[in-house]
């Protein structure tokens, strides 16, 4: 027999579980159990509340959509939601409200409504509408101004799928739902997910790194200015290095750089130690020729 699908039960229980409780609180009328049905009473024959056994011929919940034809099943696909208000986030919240997020929701084709075939709702208590995704219809009979009425393909509830991402973003949206934490948060623990060269480097590390480079920076002249020592091979720990040694690499320079490395004997020997004495004697002025051989001649008979 007919029989509610897990999927659609935990839509119920969300909604109840956030808009049924104590009366104490700042709502002025609670959504009961009994108004958030599934599977339908006796009287029903047909439709989205009635599984395989109490489909009729012709039936629009299963001949108008190959999703519903091929997800057939025992199981029921539709949820009913009744009255109810609450005040949260500075603002009234209420079914008219919420079945007019839902529509605009599927009207816009929002990914976590794609298995919602139909919204039948009041958006005022006095005028009856219908969302059809397949638009096939656009209104329906009056009881739908005190309840709304969702129908989901059947394909979806055959697999099981969740249903639940929609309603929750719409109670986080009016504020009875904490927002969820944000993906890019990062505890101190967490690993580094780029290379290096420290394969167990984390958030903490880089961290506690960057305040030891501000210590070393502001302290004084030959303290180390470290609250804990960088980890082994860490970046911190090179950069460090480097700048130690720095102050005497610049000495070294300096003193290079004012050394004269040029040889001017070392070059001339060089140079006539590759000419022929023809060429070394033509080059020579004649009277320099004159006094190098006189120099010569008394060198040889001293």
């Amino acid at each position: 027999m007919t029989s509610a699908p897990a999927n659609l039960l935990a839509v119920r229980n969300l909604l109840l579980t956030h808009l049924n409780v104590d009366k104490d609180t700042v709502r002025s009328q609670d959504l009961e159990p009994a108004e958030v049905g599934i599977v339908g009473d006796p009287n029903h024959k047909g439709g989205y509340h009635c599984g395989s056994d109490r489909v009729v011929p012709n039936d629009y919940s299963v001949v108008e959509s190959t999703r519903d034809s091929t997800g057939l099943t025992l199981h029921a696909s539709a949820l009913d939601v009744g009255m109810f208000s609450v005040s949260s986030g500075g603002g009234t919240h209420n079914l008219r409200t919420f079945s007019t997020w839902c529509v605009s929701q599927c009207a816009v084709g929002a990914a976590d409504a794609q298995d919602i075939r139909e919204i039948i709702y009041s958006p005022d208590g006095t005028t009856v509408r219908r969302w059809d995704r397949l638009g096939k219809r656009t209104s329906g009979d009056s009881s739908h101004l005190f309840h709304t009425h969702f129908s989901f393909f059947r394909d979806a509830t055959k697999a099981g799928r969740d249903q639940t991402p929609l309603f929750r973003r719409y109670l986080t949206a009016i504020g009875l739902i904490a927002p969820p934490k944000p993906e890019t948060d990062m505890e101190q623990t967490d690993k580094l997910i780029k290379d290096t060269g420290y394969e167990n480097r984390t958030v903490g590390d880089v961290l506690a790194d960057l305040e030891n480079l501000r210590n070393w920076l502001i302290s004084p002249v030959n303290t180390a200015g470290l609250v804990t020592p960088p980890q082994a091979n860490s970046p911190l720990q090179q950069m460090l290095a480097m700048a130690r040694a720095w102050p005497a690499l610049v000495a070294q320079v300096t003193a290079l750089s004012s050394r004269d490395f040029t040889d001017e004997q070392q070059i001339v020997t060089g140079v006539l130690a590759g000419l022929p004495p023809e060429t070394i004697a033509a080059a020579i002025p004649s009277q320099i020729a004159r006094d190098v051989a006189d120099e010569l001649s008394r060198r040889l008979t001293a």
